[in-house]
């Protein structure tokens, strides 16, 4: 295969890696950002697929981000790939501050903060696992005869999910606009820039070759 990896990681490397990249969180950014950079894109449809990707990231919905970014990407008329490098802003060390904005948020919107106060954070991990061990349990109900039980699935939806779903969209649309307003005279100077590269490479390269062709005449 071509992409097929010549040296199979360990699982414990490969877990390694996800949370600390080789080379580190500043390397991987400078990849992401030289890669946004040069896609072959007019800069407002880079910097709304920018919008797309950073705003996804602020939801609840793990392991569609990349699908949704470039379902929001293609709607705005953005650019896909940029939506998708962009989902880079969620990683395992922006994860736990974007969950904390928006699960506040989303108490504060569905007034469920005062009700809840601060049983929440003492039992937010513990309703993950639960809501993991119903999932389990009903999936494993559907070829027993054992009774599905949906009840922490239920009080995760109500106390985790709806919460982090309504929470995530105002902070996820200033974070969009901010990585929106931000890139966009970004990668505007870096094309004009290049351009002007280029067109002084062209120039270049016509007159050694119009150089050529004189001294060629000459010799004739």
């Amino acid at each position: 295969m071509v992409f097929k990896r010549r040296d199979r990681r360990p699982i414990w490397q490969a877990v390694a890696d996800f949370f600390w990249p080789r080379g580190g969180w500043g390397r991987a950014f400078t990849y992401v950002k030289h890669r946004v950079r040069r896609l072959p894109d007019p800069p407002h449809r880079i910097a709304r697929g920018i919008f797309a990707g950073i705003f996804v990231t602020f939801t609840p919905f793990f392991g569609l981000h990349f699908f949704l970014a470039a379902t929001v990407a293609w709607i705005m008329r953005g650019n896909i790939i940029a939506s998708l490098l962009s989902t880079f802003v969620g990683n395992p060390l922006t994860f736990v501050p974007i969950m904390a904005i928006s699960l506040q948020t989303g108490y504060f919107l569905t007034g469920q903060g005062h009700a809840l106060g601060d049983e929440v954070h003492r039992s937010l991990g513990g309703k993950f696992v639960d809501a993991g061990r119903d999932l389990k349990h009903n999936i494993w109900a559907i070829f027993t005869d054992e009774r599905a039980d949906w009840s922490h699935l239920l009080v995760f939806y109500d106390e985790v999910f709806f919460p982090y779903m309504v929470g995530s969209i105002i902070p996820g649309l200033i974070a969009g606009m901010i990585g929106y307003y931000i890139s966009l005279p970004v990668i505007q100077a870096y094309q004009n820039r290049r351009k002007g590269v280029l067109k002084a490479k062209w120039a270049a390269i016509r007159e050694k070759a119009a150089q050529k062709a004189d001294a060629k005449k000459k010799q004739d």
